[in-house]
């Protein structure tokens, strides 16, 4: 359980990277779902808190404008697998309503959690990242608000299963794979269908361009 929890947190960190730290710190100071060690205990400061809703706003306007996106993504990129390290960190220490003992899990080995929480952020950052321009080409940029505010949702919605059922965030990982995977073929798909069209355009412009030969 506390492997699928940091998984789940770790996933949704990867889309935004204030939305766990703000999930965990929330649920820690206003109610029992999750109870954070003592190491942990600054994810549930009051200050703490202000300042994630304030980086989760402007993280949220950035990613819903066409080529700003894009900017954000760049930046992101060691934002959001640190957060994840973040979050698998914590996770894995805490009492939560499915996790009862968590001294029992990694307790020699601290450090493995938040290496396994960078990789898992890093991966779904890359993937959505990757799936982003595709979506900009194929509406025209008029898609860029429509998939951020369905990352925000899904990542909402992960961080908070995360903790009250983390089984079913395992299959919301999966499912986010699966989509990120369809998005990667298509770009690429797109990518060799203009290469080709470009490709066609050259020989109807010159036809006898393949007859001729250098010199």
């Amino acid at each position: 359980m506390e492997a699928l929890t940091g998984l789940g947190l770790a996933t949704s960190a990867g889309l935004n990277a204030y939305i766990p730290l703000l999930a965990i710190g929330l649920l820690a100071r206003y109610t029992d779902l999750i109870t954070l060690p003592a190491s942990w205990a600054w994810l549930e400061n009051g200050w703490v808190v202000v300042i994630l809703v304030i980086l989760l706003a402007i993280e949220m306007v950035a990613d819903k404008i066409p080529l700003v996106d894009h900017a954000n993504d760049v930046i992101q990129t060691f934002i959001r697998p640190t957060a994840g390290g973040l979050a698998f960190g914590a996770a894995s220490g805490s009492s939560t309503v499915t996790v009862k003992d968590p001294s029992t899990f990694f307790t020699s080995h601290q450090w493995v959690p938040i290496v396994v929480g960078i990789l898992v952020s890093l991966t779904v950052h890359t993937a959505k990242a990757t799936a982003r321009p595709v979506i900009n080409a194929t509406t025209v940029g008029f898609g860029a608000p429509v998939a951020s505010t369905i990352e925000d949702i899904i990542s909402v919605f992960t961080s908070v299963i995360a903790i009250v059922l983390p089984v079913v965030g395992l299959f919301v990982m999966l499912g986010l794979v699966v989509v990120f995977v369809w998005l990667r073929k298509r770009r690429k798909r797109r990518k060799e269908e203009k290469r080709l069209a470009k490709e066609e355009r050259r020989r109807a412009q010159d036809p006898d361009r393949t007859l001729r030969l250098p010199g």
